[in-house]
C-alpha cells in the first residue's frame, strides 16, 4: 500500500509540474494563463457545439433525403428549382452563426492583442535550428538548443528538453518580442495559448501571465528547414525568489556586453550545428 501511494504521489507531482504532450491525448494541455483558459471556453462552449449541431442537422437531411426521395419512392423527380423561403433561411442562419462565434473571437483577440503593463521583457530569435533569447532590460542573452537523445538525463522529454532554459516568475506578466535572423520561425508554447510567427526584419509581440509554477514546453511551428522538428522551447516559471536568485547567476553567465560578439558567437554556433 505504501509502494502504491508512492508512485501516486510521483505520477500526479509530475503531472504537476511539467506540461507537455502526452501518449493519446485528447484536447488541449492543461491551461495556466488567462489567454489559454479564454481559448479553450471558446473552444468547448463556442466552437465545439456549433461544429457538433451543423454536422448532426446536416447528417440528419442527408439521411432524411436518401430515405424520403429515393427512386423506389420517388420514380418521377420533381421539377422543384426554387424555394424562397429555404434559400433565405440557408442564408440567414449561417449569418447568425458567425456573429454569434465573432463576437467572442474579437473579444479574445482584442484580449491576446493588447498586451498589459510588463513585469518582464522578453525577446525570442528563431535560428536554423534553434532558439536565441535575451533580456533586454536585464542586459542578458543566451541560446537554446536542443538536447541530444544521448544526452538526455532522467525525466527529461525527448525533442523537448532544451541545454539552456527560460526562466520566469509566476504570476507576472511576461512580454515576448519575437523575430527572426534568417528564415521564418514561429515561437509557440500550447500551455500558454502562445503562437507568433518569427519574421526576419520585423519583431511581433505577445505576452503571457503563468498561474501555476512548472515547467512549460513548445515548439517551433512554422516550417523552417530539414531541422524544423527540433527547434524545442522549454520555460521553467518559478517564484518571485527563485527568479531573482536566477537572475544574479545569469548576469553573471549570459551578460550582454556587446551585441556584435553575440552575434558572430551566433554564426559560430550555426556552422556548428
Amino acid at each position: 500500500m505504501k509502494r502504491l501511494y508512492l508512485l501516486f504521489t510521483l505520477f500526479f507531482s509530475v503531472s504537476a509540474v511539467a506540461s507537455q504532450p502526452k501518449e493519446w491525448q485528447l484536447g488541449f494541455q492543461p491551461a495556466v494563463t488567462p489567454l489559454m483558459k479564454d481559448i479553450v471556453w471558446m473552444h468547448d462552449y463556442i466552437l465545439l457545439p456549433v461544429i457538433i449541431g451543423i454536422s448532426v442537422f446536416v447528417l440528419f437531411l442527408m439521411v432524411y433525403l436518401v430515405i424520403k426521395f429515393r427512386e423506389s419512392k420517388n420514380p418521377t423527380p420533381t421539377t422543384t428549382t426554387h424555394n424562397v423561403f429555404l434559400e433565405v433561411m440557408w442564408t440567414v442562419i449561417p449569418c447568425i452563426i458567425l456573429v454569434v462565434i465573432a463576437v467572442p473571437s474579437f473579444k479574445l483577440l482584442y484580449k491576446e492583442e493588447t498586451i498589459p503593463k510588463a513585469d518582464v521583457t522578453l525577446k525570442a530569435i528563431g535560428y536554423q535550428w534553434y532558439w536565441g533569447y535575451e533580456y533586454p532590460d536585464e542586459k542578458i542573452a543566451f541560446e537554446s538548443v536542443m538536447i541530444e537523445d544521448k544526452d538526455l538525463k532522467p525525466g527529461e522529454p525527448r525533442l523537448l528538453a532544451t541545454d539552456t532554459k527560460i526562466v520566469v516568475p509566476v504570476n507576472k506578466v511576461v512580454k515576448v518580442l519575437i523575430t527572426s535572423a534568417d528564415v521564418n520561425h514561429a515561437w509557440a508554447v500550447p500551455a500558454f495559448g502562445v503562437k507568433r510567427d518569427a519574421i526576419k526584419g520585423r519583431i511581433n509581440e505577445t505576452w503571457f501571465k503563468v498561474d501555476k509554477e512548472g515547467v512549460y514546453y513548445g515548439q517551433c511551428s512554422e516550417l523552417c528547414g530539414i531541422k524544423h522538428a527540433f527547434m524545442p522551447i522549454e520555460v521553467h516559471v518559478v517564484s518571485e525568489e527563485k527568479y531573482t536568485s536566477w537572475l544574479v547567476e545569469a548576469k553573471k553567465k549570459y551578460a550582454l556586453e556587446d551585441p556584435n560578439l553575440r552575434r558572430v558567437e551566433n554564426k559560430n554556433k550555426k556552422e556548428r550545428m
